[in-house]
């Protein structure tokens, strides 16, 4: 067994657990808009017109990580009970990592080129570890 299989079980959990935070992360912007324009506690959702445009693009990001997570933790925990420790396992579990970090930064910096490749390889580690365990289960 190799070090690398004895990380693989770690690695697929903790980028779930990494993953959940990225959720939160452009929240904290978000947060930071919401001080600048008066935040007002009896009807904080009626602010969002007033929001500067990187906080408004900062909450997108924000519902948007809740939307690919969900799928991610799902597949993570596939990989995770099917024991996947390949290379590729890990290095899909990674990407979605990375690429959901730097999906909110080019998100809240209005860079739609970068956001967009972001979400193509955060999406493509999801579904890699999804296929993964397919075969696996399936015996192809």
């Amino acid at each position: 067994m190799s070090l690398l299989e004895l990380a693989a079980p770690s690695i697929l959990l903790d980028a779930i657990v990494i993953g959940a935070m990225l959720v939160y992360a452009p929240f904290l912007v978000v947060a930071y808009g919401r001080v600048q324009v008066g935040y007002d506690l009896g009807a904080p959702r009626a602010l969002f017109e007033k929001l500067p445009d990187y906080a408004k693009r900062a909450t997108w990001a924000h519902q948007n990580s809740f939307e690919t997570f969900i799928l991610f933790a799902a597949a993570s925990f596939m990989a995770y009970l099917t024991e996947q420790d390949s290379v590729l396992a890990i290095g899909a579990s990674v990407a979605f990592v990375i690429g959901r970090f730097f999906y909110s930064i080019f998100y809240i910096l209005d860079v739609p080129i970068g956001r967009s490749l972001m979400f193509v390889i955060s999406s493509s580690g999801t579904a890699i570890l999804f296929i993964l365990s397919l075969i696996s289960v399936n015996n192809f």
